[in-house]
């Protein structure tokens, strides 16, 4: 990860045209845990993963709600992320009693950006060591962005950030299609398998995730432990059920198998041939 007399500052260019500081703040939402955010035509579901550094610790909170219509979640250093949530509860609430009227997400996104390109262009400033999902409602329908500690956002439908967020973003990439016309407990449903696939076998429950929902009509809010450990069970019986009814088919190749290295010497080695192709592929 050196990278000699190009890293020492922000501001500072190496040859090839990158600015190293900034692509370190990048790596280290990478290494965060992993934060998911879906939305549809009128609802946008937040999700992340909670790890403790002990048994003996609580985990640190990752999903912040800014506004009745928008919420963030964020991967990365947290206490980056905690600061530009309490910045972005200041212009909403500056902007509400100017206005009289809920700011829109997308302007708000524009100014979180912007202040984190300045942290870019200061040699005396870092940038944010954080990624940010924020998602909310407007006029035009829910939306849902990401934040990127080099001052770039985007919009998506669907996205994953954190340690371990390709196999989520794998399974939204298969499903992203169906989000824009999906009910609020589809999303929800979806973002609960995105969180699991995070996980790499480790068994999810509601105790090492939280789940948040905003929609049109619906103000932000952060399910409780109960209500997302019943949707976990649902979700574990259905999966149960599915490989529970592949055990038989599972069982019956062996039996075929056998059946098939009874029928004599040239058989055995035709078959023997045939079991070793696949694995030369």
């Amino acid at each position: 990860m050196f990278r000699n007399q190009y890293d020492t500052d922000v501001t500072t260019w190496s040859p090839a045209g990158r600015l190293f500081q900034v692509e370190y703040a990048m790596e280290a939402v990478k290494q965060g845990s992993a934060a998911i955010g879906l939305r549809s035509k009128s609802h946008v579901v937040l999700a992340c993963v909670n790890k403790a550094n002990s048994e003996l610790s609580s985990h640190q909170k990752k999903i912040f709600k800014v506004d009745d219509h928008i919420g963030v979640a964020i991967a990365g250093l947290t206490a980056d992320g905690r600061v530009l949530s309490r910045y972005m509860r200041t212009e909403c609430i500056n902007y509400s009693f100017n206005y009289e009227s809920p700011l829109p997400v997308g302007r708000l996104v524009v100014q979180l950006a912007d202040k984190a390109q300045v942290c870019t262009q200061r040699s005396w400033k870092r940038p944010y060591g954080v990624g940010l999902l924020v998602g909310g409602t407007d006029e035009s329908g829910a939306h849902l962005y990401y934040n990127c500690p080099s001052g770039n956002y985007f919009e998506y439908q669907a996205f994953a950030i954190g340690s371990r967020s390709q196999a989520a973003k794998t399974y939204l990439e298969r499903r992203f299609q169906n989000f824009s016309d999906s009910s609020r407990d589809d999303l929800i449903k979806d973002a609960l398998i995105a969180v699991r696939e995070t996980l790499q076998g480790e068994t999810l429950k509601s105790s090492i995730c939280t789940v948040a929902v905003l929609g049109v009509d619906e103000a932000f809010h952060i399910l409780d432990q109960e209500t997302v450990q019943k949707l976990i069970d649902a979700f574990e019986i259905v999966g149960e059920t599915e490989a529970a009814a592949a055990e038989p088919d599972a069982a019956a190749e062996p039996d075929a198998a056998a059946e098939g290295g009874a029928t004599g010497d040239e058989g055995a080695a035709a078959a023997a041939d045939e079991g070793a192709a696949p694995m030369e592929i």
